[in-house]
């Protein structure tokens, strides 16, 4: 998976092989030094601007690469949504169902784009784990990352208090949904059709903090 990201020419470690260690297998990268995204942003908040158009370049740039010998996107978040512990039958099934009427797709998507898995090193921006990444559908892949800025708490804790984090997160979906649509054109309702398996996708990850909100936006997705 990663030789075949790399081979695709998009800012990425370049891969070197596998290795065994103690008998663990680990995969040896270019190093890449700097800090993410996310931590520039934090201490320079003044530059959202500047790193919200970035984020939506590298995103669109992304999409716009067409590949090959990576998973399914679809089989993907189907097997997610059927391990998604928290789901009733009743969400599990309508997630599926919206699943099934979306259609495929063959760009390289990500699967988990936020700014900490973008490295921000002196020779410019590189993208970082890729463990979830999947040939498919853009759509689905930016609707996986509004959910994550939307609703991700950062790991680290920032001096920012809660109000000035919602004021960022707002403005920075705002300059990156604008950022990319001037790249590559795309329909807001289309990103929507995504929301509900992509969302019960995630409670799969068994991320206690965030249970309760998914389940409530699983729950207006259905109402709707």
């Amino acid at each position: 998976m990663a030789r075949t990201v790399f081979e695709s020419g998009y800012p990425v470690p370049a891969v070197y092989g596998i290795v065994e260690v103690h008998g663990r297998h680990g995969i040896v990268y270019e190093r890449v030094d700097g800090p993410s995204m996310l931590q520039e942003l934090m201490s320079k908040p003044r530059e959202l601007e500047h790193f919200a158009g970035m984020f939506a370049e590298l995103h669109a740039k992304m999409h716009s690469s067409q590949i090959k010998g990576l998973s399914s996107q679809h089989q993907k978040l189907k097997a997610k949504i059927r391990n998604a512990k928290p789901l009733s039958e009743e969400q599990r099934n309508a997630a599926l169902k919206a699943l099934y009427q979306l259609p495929d797709d063959n760009a390289l998507c990500h699967g988990d784009f936020h700014p900490d898995n973008i490295l921000m090193s002196s020779q410019g921006p590189a993208v970082i784990d890729w463990n979830d990444a999947t040939q498919g559908n853009p759509y689905a892949d930016i609707a996986r990352t509004l959910l994550l800025l939307q609703q991700g708490e950062p790991v680290q804790p920032f001096e920012l208090d809660a109000e000035q984090i919602v004021s960022m997160r707002s403005l920075f979906i705002d300059i990156y949904l604008r950022q990319y649509t001037q790249i590559r054109s795309i329909s807001l309702k289309n990103i929507e059709s995504w929301r509900l398996p992509v969302t019960a996708a995630r409670l799969s990850e068994g991320i206690k903090e965030e249970e309760s909100r998914l389940l409530s936006i699983i729950e207006v997705l259905l109402n709707k």
